[in-house]
């Protein structure tokens, strides 16, 4: 249950540093001017939070000590001075990213691109693995009032979808490739499939979270060992996975002059895409860092229309305490294991 707004204290989770967490209780926060108090419903947890556990994410782009939760849904129940006061009891998610809103990148609307410094809520601003959470209300995004908060903290991811297929541009009667069947690929699927497909196509390793996508409307689920008869039939390739091989092998299920989407995070050393093939396919490449403002939403608007549903994807919730529990689950590859949830 959540802790009523008018308790004396708020809890968090806090990781002081590397590998150390505890739940801490601290007073409930006042929202300062243009900020609200939002009472968080759920949180997501997702890879990048072990990573800052484990403090294997990049320097600059994490600050300890943290209270990490970056995908978060939950209700405005307070309103700093200069905040609209309707906003009070709406249920809501946030940008992320702390884009400065006076950039170029900015004020030609790519708010993900803002370059005015990283800042990012749970990464280093305090996030949603607590009670409540304080957001600058130029960042909200009002949902409606018979939303499911549980479905809305996926939001986040669904919003870096929304960044991909808008790049990806799928026209009706185009086959499609999704690569990767995670959280990201499941809701890209059920995205896609709105644009009416000749085909859509998923391809994961792990088969059972391949045949998962068939119930996200794929139309077909295949392993990368079935990809080679695949090769140059994609009009359209949305890589999600990350994975060290995974840009170059998208590029290859490309038509030529298709067009491919790279939205998973690499890390160095992965397997770079061959300039030779890009020469004589013509191919349109894109990434996406995040989701900018139109991206978010685009999200919340297909969520309120019912076109993107993530409630399935969600397998597991815990409280607050069981935090450390919550987080093994994720990336442990356990296959019932889906959406890990954080409900204060």
């Amino acid at each position: 249950m959540n802790h009523a707004s008018s308790a004396a204290v708020s809890r968090a989770v806090l990781v002081e540093r590397p590998g150390v967490h505890r739940l801490i209780e601290r007073e409930v926060p006042v929202p300062g001017p243009g900020e609200v108090r939002v009472l968080v419903a759920a949180a997501g947890i997702c890879m990048s939070d072990r990573e800052v556990y484990e403090g294997r994410r990049a320097p600059g782009y994490v600050r300890y000590p943290i209270v990490p939760g970056h995908e978060w849904s939950g209700t405005v129940d307070a309103v700093g001075t200069g905040v609209d006061p309707a906003l009070l009891g709406r249920p809501c998610v946030a940008e992320g990213f702390r884009s400065c809103g006076r950039c170029e990148r900015c004020r030609y609307g790519e708010s993900s691109l803002c370059t005015a410094g990283y800042a990012e809520t749970g990464f280093t601003e305090p996030g949603a693995f607590a009670d409540h959470l304080l957001v600058p209300a130029r960042l909200l995004h009002p949902l409606p009032d018979d939303v499911d908060l549980r479905a809305a903290a996926l939001l986040e991811p669904a919003a870096v979808v929304a960044a991909a297929v808008g790049a990806g541009r799928p026209r009706p009667g185009e086959r499609i490739a999704v690569v990767g069947a995670g959280t990201l690929g499941l809701l890209a699927a059920q995205w896609l499939a709105a644009s009416s497909p000749a085909e859509l196509a998923v391809l994961d390793p792990r088969t059972d979270r391949a045949a998962e996508a068939l119930t996200f409307g794929a139309s077909r689920a295949l392993a990368p060992a079935d990809a080679d008869g695949e090769t140059g039939r994609f009009d359209l390739v949305v890589e999600t996975a990350g994975a060290p091989t995974t840009a170059a092998s998208s590029c290859l299920l490309a038509r030529r002059g298709g067009r491919v989407v790279l939205t998973g995070m690499f890390t160095a050393g992965a397997a770079g895409i061959d300039p030779v093939h890009l020469s004589v396919s013509q191919l349109e490449i894109r990434s996406v860092f995040g989701a900018s403002s139109a991206a978010w939403a685009d999200a919340v608007h297909a969520l309120a229309l019912g076109l993107l549903d993530p409630a399935p994807l969600i397998t597991h919730e815990f409280p607050l305490e069981r935090f450390g529990e919550a987080l093994a689950l994720v990336g442990g590859g356990a296959p019932d294991t889906g959406k890990v949830l954080l409900r204060p």
